[in-house]
């Protein structure tokens, strides 16, 4: 019998302010792309995607997390994107800040070297606004949505009656 696992990734989550801004510019352009926008309580910037993880290995992705000392930073959402292949519309850093990329670097490090299995592809700083949206050309929108990153967490993604529900298991302060 297999242990029982949870779906997990560490994340940012946005501030009030920014989660609306974010879930209105959703909302408008579901109207243009159609697909699936984001609940306002799922917008999220992904910092590591772990997948299934035995239970009786969080304590040690705590463990990691609480390790690392990052300090607060501004993020600021300035451009749209689209991802083909998973048809995923996104807002997203023309430059991130440096104190996020070293956050997600770190993390991503630190993880693999306690043993567990991540993502190789690279970090790509995004919230995803439309799933299965049809995009032929970009929005020519520039969105100014901006927070400061305060706090990061570890979050089980979990499904009732097919809709995702992220349930914060732990956060950290920046």
């Amino acid at each position: 019998m297999a242990p029982e696992s949870k779906r997990l990734f560490f994340a940012l989550w946005p501030d009030p302010p920014a989660a609306d801004a974010l879930h209105r510019l959703a909302e408008r352009l579901h109207g243009v792309y159609g697909g699936r926008p984001m609940r306002r309580d799922t917008l999220h910037l992904t910092l590591a995607f772990l997948g299934d993880v035995a239970v009786d290995r969080i304590a040690a992705l705590c463990e990691v997390a609480a390790a690392i000392s990052a300090e607060p930073f501004r993020l600021d959402l300035d451009r749209l994107g689209y991802w083909s292949g998973n048809r995923v519309l996104w807002a997203g850093c023309s430059t991130p800040p440096d104190a996020l990329r070293r956050l997600a670097e770190t993390l991503q490090s630190d993880l693999r070297a306690a043993g567990f299995s991540l993502e190789r592809r690279p970090f790509a700083a995004h919230v995803t606004l439309l799933r299965k949206a049809r995009c032929d050309v970009l929005p020519a929108e520039r969105p100014a949505i901006g927070w400061t990153a305060e706090q990061w967490g570890l979050v089980e993604s979990a499904a009732a009656d097919g809709v995702p529900h992220y349930l914060p298991l732990q956060r950290w302060p920046l």
